[in-house]
């Protein structure tokens, strides 16, 4: 969690056998639209999750990224929410983060948790973001199975990380590259292979290396054929990826299954 980010919270819990399971349910899935839902996602967040927040830090995350909160109804009640944000991360990839996501208890065994999260995904690979970040209680089986299933992975634990003194693991999950990002791998690529043959001091076409002369082939020559052979590379490559949000969010949903 950067500084001054709050805590993210997850509820997925399997529902208490006490609370009576909400079946054939037709959810109807809505994105934040503006402040008409501030109200409605505070009060779900406020019952369901420990963790406290103002309304500002509220208003940071729906203000900013309100296209990365969706909410879930049965009919007009909404009993679902995911709250996140993107930004750019050490300032080389953009970087996703989810930092609420709840699910009221009657409505859990209903996949939503799931369908939620996977929609902000969505969003999230069309604006090209490369990697997701939370943070997920230790204690909580039901979460990390969630987010297990998904595709995330654990980062690493963080001790005490929560106000009541429990554990976090912090958990990742890597995205298909866009074909955008892959143009601009790319192009690092070839500017550090440019800049590597500069520092070692590759021969100019006056005075061509011995190796290249044996070969009847002048060094320059020899460069620029080695770049044209890595760029084919680099199109052969990305010729065989998805070049669309809605394949590479395809291209996920295959990885998950």
């Amino acid at each position: 969690m950067a500084s001054g980010e709050p805590a993210s919270a997850t509820v997925v819990a399997p529902a208490p056998a006490a609370v009576a399971r909400k079946t054939n349910v037709k959810v109807r899935y809505q994105q934040y639209r503006d402040e008409r839902d501030l109200d409605t996602v505070m009060s779900l967040v406020d019952n369901e999750l420990s963790e406290p927040y103002s309304i500002f830090t509220y208003r940071y995350f729906l203000h900013n990224w309100p296209q990365l909160a969706f909410l879930a109804y049965d009919g007009d009640h909404c009993f679902g929410t995911v709250v996140c944000k993107m930004d750019v991360h050490r300032e080389q990839m953009l970087r996703g983060y989810l930092a609420m996501l709840v699910v009221e208890k009657p409505y859990r065994s209903l996949g939503t948790g799931t369908e939620l999260v996977k929609l902000t995904i969505g969003q999230m690979i069309k604006e090209q973001c490369e990697e997701v970040v939370l943070e997920a209680e230790v204690t909580n089986s039901g979460a990390l199975t969630l987010y297990q299933n998904l595709g995330f992975i654990r980062d690493k634990r963080l001790h005490r990380y929560y106000l009541n003194g429990v554990d976090a693991f912090r958990l990742k999950l890597l995205l298909p590259l866009t074909q955008k990002r892959q143009d601009e791998i790319a192009a690092e690529e070839l500017k550090q292979l440019s800049l590597s043959h500069g520092l070692h001091g590759t021969p100019s076409s006056s005075a061509p290396s011995a190796d290249a002369t044996k070969h009847g082939q002048p060094q320059n020559q020899q460069d620029q054929k080695e770049q044209h052979d890595l760029v084919r590379a680099g199109q052969t490559c990305q010729e065989s990826q998805p070049n669309t949000a809605h394949d590479l969010l395809q291209r996920y949903d295959a990885l998950r299954t």
